[in-house]
């Protein structure tokens, strides 16, 4: 597989779907492109509609940045050197966890995005769907 493809999302998908059912949540899932182009977003029944958003966010920012969203949040409060990062690129940078990048090679291919709880909650579903991510043999070419 040369791209993160719809077949492939649907995977992290169902995963991270599964890891959501077992801690009792409803929550938005969504997968990115390398290039930050989404490829799906997943919402469960009654899941938050403002976690739509939050999850395409939280996986742009994964790619855009090529790290978790969790790795933000220390550096992005007051007084510290990146406080206001989350006011640039019109407000899609997401500072807490739930984002997570999917890499194959060394090179970012994708990134999970899921909110819809807990900021561990949204981590541990990511996780999830990450997991699935690393199992399949996804290349870059």
């Amino acid at each position: 597989m040369s791209k993160m493809n719809l077949a492939t999302a649907k995977q992290l998908i169902e995963g991270a779907e599964k890891e959501a059912e077992k801690i009792g949540v409803s929550m938005v899932i969504s997968i990115m492109d390398e290039g930050g182009n989404l490829i799906a977003t997943h919402r469960m029944d009654d899941a938050w509609l403002a976690s739509i958003d939050i999850a395409q966010n939280k996986a742009w920012t994964s790619v855009a940045l090529k790290m978790p969203t969790s790795n933000l949040e220390a550096a992005t409060v007051p007084n510290a050197e990146l406080y206001g990062l989350n006011t640039t690129n019109n407000g899609r940078i997401v500072v807490f966890g739930g984002g997570i990048p999917l890499i194959k090679d060394n090179k970012v291919v994708g990134a999970i995005g899921v909110s819809g709880s807990s900021v561990d909650h949204d981590v541990q579903v990511a996780e999830a769907g990450a997991k699935v991510f690393n199992g399949l043999g996804v290349g870059t070419r």
